[in-house]
């Protein structure tokens, strides 16, 4: 029996140490929340061993009506609190497991060596000839957008300006129609326009008093397969230090 004894061991060191299965909890998230989305993921994964967060991001809209339509997300994070509401109203959600996370902020943003006087003139200085083309993202799926028509009506010139309009499918492209040339001026969160992309140009912030007041808000979905976790993730997001990242990231908070 003495003799046993070494094989036996040998065979237990040697066995493979069983690993916990990986589990995933899917997130549909709002566009602009593409460097902070990242952010959360990264500091969730590390908090919470063995778990993965997969993004899908997009123009709230078009991830409400996806997840009307039966997406497989366990969480989504809006860029208002419209489509949230909505979610609980037609029972793919309960009032419980929604929270607003962060207070949205529009900017006007210019690409480098635009000289339009945003600042001194404020919106009116979109209506110059100069200004050829103007990008929001789309207002029938975008709160950004529908914020930056809110204040163009807001300051007296959607009138004049509506024709330079030029529609984004969500405030990712509008940003990129702007960085490419497409147009002279985009309407963009204030977060976007501090991504790396973008530094270059001009951020100018949009008064508040022009448009709604933007709650960037989440919720956990009644058809999420990992409910447990999805709530745990809208916990960080708006614990400590979701907030820090939220925060740093360039977003207002509730």
């Amino acid at each position: 029996m003495v003799g046993l004894a070494p094989l036996a061991l040998a065979l237990l060191v040697s066995a493979p140490v069983p690993t916990l299965p990986r589990r995933t909890v899917a997130v549909a998230a709002a566009a602009n929340l593409r460097a902070a989305a990242e952010a959360l993921k990264r500091g969730f994964e590390a908090a919470t061993p063995g778990v993965e967060v997969t993004l899908t991001l997009g123009a709230s809209g078009a991830l409400f009506a996806q997840i009307q339509n039966g997406a497989p997300f366990d969480l989504f994070l809006s860029a208002d609190r419209d489509y949230p509401d909505r979610l609980v109203a037609a029972g793919l959600a309960a009032p419980a497991d929604e929270r607003t996370y962060a207070i949205g902020r529009l900017v006007a943003w210019l690409p480098p060596g635009s000289t339009l006087e945003l600042e001194r003139r404020g919106l009116a200085a979109l209506a110059d000839p100069g200004v050829r083309r103007i990008a929001i993202a789309n207002p029938a799926v975008a709160p950004f957008g529908r914020a930056a028509v809110a204040a163009l009506e807001a300051a007296g010139v959607h009138e004049a300006v509506k024709g330079k309009l030029v529609l984004g499918a969500s405030v990712g492209q509008a940003a990129q129609f702007a960085t490419t040339g497409a147009a002279d001026v985009a309407f963009l969160p204030y977060p976007l326009a501090l991504e790396k992309e973008l530094a270059a140009g001009r951020a100018v912030m949009v008064p508040p008093a022009l448009y709604p007041r933007i709650e960037q808000s989440g919720v956990v979905l009644a058809g999420a397969r990992e409910p447990a976790l999805a709530r745990q993730l809208l916990g960080f997001l708006t614990g400590e230090k979701g907030r820090a990242i939220l925060a740093d990231c360039g977003y207002g908070l509730p």
